[in-house]
């Protein structure tokens, strides 16, 4: 049971990203002190909303120049720190050379992270953000699990440097992260596995990340003869904060946490918009047969190459959230507002 100072600092990495900057809210609207870990602090756009979150909450916000690639790079950020929350990872899959722009930002940055919290005497916890992806790598992978869902306990064994290199990254990092707190015993490690996120995003600039991808071919066209029978996990980016700030501060939470919402597909995620959108924007009706995903997918997408679409498509999506539901505290919200709020960003945004 590891209980935290609440008037002790919190220390967040790659704290402007999409995810971190909820959590980010979510600390300092409880007033807490949060020493938010980004590249470039001087870079005033980047942060700017971070500022502006910070004058209207009760908490301070002090930030600190680092680099998941350079050792000690955290060392100052975490000075005083019971709790540290590493959420600092790439996630792209526009990529040349996944080695360097994957898999040694995750992997390096996991262990330049913990191997500070071992240096540092005052942290008494650190809360990972991982991924669904660490647990699986394709659909298919779900006729392996032993009771026909995916849990905490099955691990991603499908994927490589070569298929799904970000699912890799992501199950070598948390697997590293595991080893080191193993050799160990002052501060303990509880991960958060999300699905694919969605939910507005505080920072401006997030509205072209990755997580936005998804929703941006359902408005511009991209979808409008039908979408793939894919089937995906999907989580509200405000629940998946919610999630991290119980798993800091709860003492009894340990170990993995599936944090998805719905066991849905691309065409019911479509359909959540129907009522709002469907008359102005090409939203996919239609559930593209399997033969045609394998025509066109690749041209759709550069993700979506012959084995994904093999491995995937006409494959379903089922894991258990029990564990998070329970541990964490978590009540959903409905995926119909989730989408609409995401969309009417994009929107908002004019991309598309």
């Amino acid at each position: 049971m590891t209980k935290i100072d609440n008037t002790k600092p919190i220390l967040v990495t790659g704290a402007s990203g999409y995810v971190a900057s909820w959590l980010v809210k979510e600390l300092l609207e409880k007033g807490h002190t949060v020493h938010a870990a980004v590249r470039d602090p001087d870079n005033k756009e980047k942060i700017k909303h971070l500022d502006e979150i910070a004058k209207k909450s009760s908490g301070k916000i002090e930030y600190f120049k680092s680099d998941l690639l350079e050792n000690g790079s955290y060392a100052e950020a975490m000075k005083g720190c019971e709790l540290v929350y590493h959420t600092a990872s790439p996630f792209t899959s526009n990529i040349k050379d996944p080695q360097t722009e994957l898999v040694d930002p995750a992997l390096l940055g996991t262990r330049n992270v913990l191997e500070q919290a071992n240096k540092t005497e005052s942290v008494k916890r650190v809360v990972l953000t991982s991924s669904c992806a660490a647990i699986y790598g394709d659909n298919a992978d779900l006729k392996n699990t032993p009771d026909g869902k995916f849990t905490e306990e099955v691990w991603n064994t499908s994927s490589s440097l070569n298929h799904q290199a970000y699912s890799y990254s992501k199950t070598l990092a948390e697997k590293e992260a595991w080893e080191i707190v193993k050799k160990q015993n002052r501060w303990d490690l509880v991960v958060i596995n999300p699905s694919l996120v969605i939910g507005p995003a505080l920072n401006p600039t997030a509205v072209t990340s990755e997580s936005f991808t998804i929703l941006k071919q359902f408005g511009d066209g991209s979808m409008k003869t039908g979408a793939p029978d894919f089937g995906i996990g999907v989580v509200d980016v405000r629940d998946l904060a919610y999630a991290h700030y119980q798993g800091g501060f709860k003492p009894e939470v340990k170990g993995r946490h599936i944090v998805s919402a719905y066991n849905t597909t691309f065409i019911d995620m479509g359909k959540t918009l129907m009522p709002k959108y469907g008359k102005k924007y090409p939203l996919p009706k239609n559930k593209l047969p399997k033969a045609m995903v394998w025509l066109i997918g690749p041209i759709l997408s550069k993700s979506l190459n012959r084995k994904i679409i093999s491995r995937n498509v006409g494959h379903p999506f089922i894991a258990d959230n029990s564990k998070g539901i329970k541990e964490l505290g978590l009540k959903y919200r409905p995926l119909k507002d989730s989408m609409e709020d995401t969309f009417q960003q994009l929107i908002d945004n004019k991309l598309f």
